[in-house]
């Protein structure tokens, strides 16, 4: 029987912007600047808050793409079915993308599923069931202060978690701490509509339709709207690529997909 973790390490996990403040003890929270870590336990309530219908709100305001999206990192992620493969993911609550990776691996894959919401994690250990005996887990802790022995994961992946991150250079240092040599580093995340006209209708679909279906689905227009929010914040693809090479990574990449509304980043550590 799977169960969530009870290890908890820092605090909740805000989201970090390409332009940092001056002060570098403030940040922003969607589009509002307020104290670091007053940020961290505002954002940890929207996850709380939208928990339990975070999957159905990710079909209904993609339009059922996002399982494309996610298809695309797992075939980049290519779990072996015939050795052992250690996986963690990150920000992964309600365990997504962990289930596809088990899917595609064989019996020797195991996946962590971290994340520093309870309430998420709850959500995918209940999900988990018994279907993946002795092949994942459940950890409630920070990305940016990993409870997890150096050089133990062959991958590391995060979906749509890391512009929620405050600080994205630690979150990016602990991903290649545990990295083993040869390991991979995948992000998938929102990014910058790069079609004329798409970008318009995206910027309007995301500010007025997309809060009103978290008002009507989960209850909760304003957390919504900080989601949007946020993805406006989240740095270029060069400019994280740049920061995922600061942190130790080589052979940095990025992949657009669906006209540049979401990228999936690669690195890999090569020692």
């Amino acid at each position: 029987m799977t169960s969530v973790g009870t290890t908890s390490v820092g605090t909740t996990a805000g989201e970090q912007t390409a332009d940092r403040s001056a002060d570098a003890s403030s940040t922003h929270f969607g589009f509002e600047s307020v104290a670091l870590d007053e940020k961290q336990g505002r954002v940890d309530d929207v996850f709380r808050s939208v928990a339990k219908r975070y999957d159905l709100m990710n079909d209904l305001m993609s339009g059922g793409l996002h399982r494309a999206w996610k298809s695309h990192l797992i075939s980049m992620l290519r779990p072996p079915r015939n050795r052992p493969f250690r996986h963690l993911d990150v920000a992964g609550g309600t365990a997504d993308i962990a289930f596809r990776a088990l899917e595609a691996g064989g019996p020797a894959t195991h996946t962590t599923v971290l994340d520093i919401n309870e309430a998420m994690l709850r959500v995918g250990a209940e999900r988990a069931g018994d279907r993946f005996r002795g092949r994942i887990d459940f950890v409630t802790a920070n990305a940016e202060a990993l409870p997890l022995p150096a050089e133990q994961f062959d991958a590391y992946t995060i979906a749509f978690g890391i512009r929620n991150v405050p600080r994205i250079d630690k979150a990016l240092a602990e991903a290649h701490r545990v990295l083993k040599p040869g390991g991979r580093f995948l992000c998938l995340e929102f990014s910058k509509v790069d079609l004329p006209v798409l970008d318009r209708i995206y910027d309007a679909y995301s500010f007025h339709v997309i809060p009103r279906l978290g008002a009507r689905v989960a209850g909760d227009a304003d957390s919504y709207r900080y989601l949007v929010e946020s993805i406006r914040k989240f740095p270029s693809p060069g400019r994280f690529a740049g920061m995922i090479e600061a942190a130790g990574f080589r052979h940095v990449s990025h992949r657009p997909l669906t006209g540049g509304i979401v990228a999936i980043h690669s690195g890999w550590k090569v020692s």
